[in-house]
């Protein structure tokens, strides 16, 4: 599969079989996390892999939706602005976009192992840094992984014209 194909076959899924993610799969998908780009290299992240039934229980609790509690794992993905590369001129912190670089990857090599995600911000930002503190660190997406359900709802990828995104000088 090409990086085109992938990028098209990648979808928000909302709906999962109940078959557990493999090891293999995890270990492949969190080798790919680790190798994504941050700026100046600092890699300001950390990731929580939730698989038992205990933390799972923690984790749908702060996201109450029906679709989200089919997932058999997540994936809580976290930041310190701390440890982030700084822009010196305008003090613009880059801990936002390397953590979103590194959730892309995840993402995408959960998609290249044929598991599904969906990016999930709109949780309750309170209940999880009360679960799930960790020192210097803030959470800032929940990616939900697992095998897709056959009637996953997959609507059709609709994207810009390229003309209206890119110009040329």
């Amino acid at each position: 599969m090409t990086f085109r194909d992938l990028s098209l076959s990648r979808f928000s899924v909302r709906k999962f079989t109940d078959e557990a993610v493999s090891q293999s799969d995890i270990d492949y998908i969190m080798e790919c996390v680790r190798l994504a780009p941050s700026a100046c290299n600092r890699q300001p992240w950390h990731f929580l892999v939730i698989s038992s039934e205990e933390e799972k229980q923690r984790i749908r609790r702060c996201y109450d939706r029906e679709w989200f509690a089919s997932a058999p794992l997540y994936v809580l993905c976290m930041k310190s602005a701390a440890e982030a590369w700084t822009r010196s001129d305008d003090s613009k912190n880059h801990g936002d976009i390397d953590l979103g670089i590194a959730v892309e990857h995840l993402c995408l090599a959960a998609a290249d192992r044929g598991l599904g995600t969906c990016w999930v911000c709109n949780y309750d930002t309170e209940a999880v840094a009360r679960m799930f503190p960790r020192e210097g660190f803030e959470a800032v997406a929940i990616i939900p992984v697992g095998h897709i359900a056959s009637d996953c709802p997959h609507p059709e990828k609709r994207r810009k014209p390229l003309a209206d995104i890119m110009e040329r000088l």
